[in-house]
């Protein structure tokens, strides 16, 4: 289980673009489950949309890149500290089920598939109350700066 005093060790993300809030379990090398807990005041409800606020698919994905993200730091025993950075590089079988709103409780759920060269494929999902919310693929480059 991870706060998010360590997760900020993990991830340069900070407010209002952290999307994670807490891990709930953590498998090294193979899994990862996170929740973000969405709040009415969250920035981007001001503009999408002030009469029915819905959170962008783009940060469900986002979400889920950033736990995605914990995982590859946490097995390699890396951390942006240490000059280390993950880049999200690419996202593939995109799928949106249903809508996330103000008071949703998004469970991000994370799989590591494979690393060939410094590129990271990760299987990730994310569900509000055991409903599938959206699922895609996704890459991450881990890089120094």
């Amino acid at each position: 289980m991870m706060d998010v005093k360590e997760i900020r060790e993990y991830l340069p993300h900070r407010y209002p673009f952290l999307l994670v809030d807490r891990v709930t379990e953590l498998v090294l090398g193979e899994s990862i489950t996170a929740i973000k807990n969405v709040s009415v005041n969250e920035p981007f409800f001001n503009g999408h949309f002030p009469d029915k606020p819905v959170m962008p698919g783009v940060l469900i994905i986002e979400a889920m890149a950033q736990a995605a993200g914990i995982l590859g730091f946490k097995t390699q025993d890396k951390k942006p500290a240490d000059g280390s950075i993950y880049l999200f590089v690419g996202v593939d079988n995109v799928r949106f089920k249903r809508q996330v709103v103000p008071g949703d409780q998004l469970e991000l759920k994370v799989d590591y598939v494979s690393d060939k060269r410094g590129i990271w494929k990760f299987q990730c999902s994310s569900y509000v109350d055991g409903q599938l919310a959206a699922s895609a693929s996704i890459l991450c480059a881990d890089k120094k700066v």
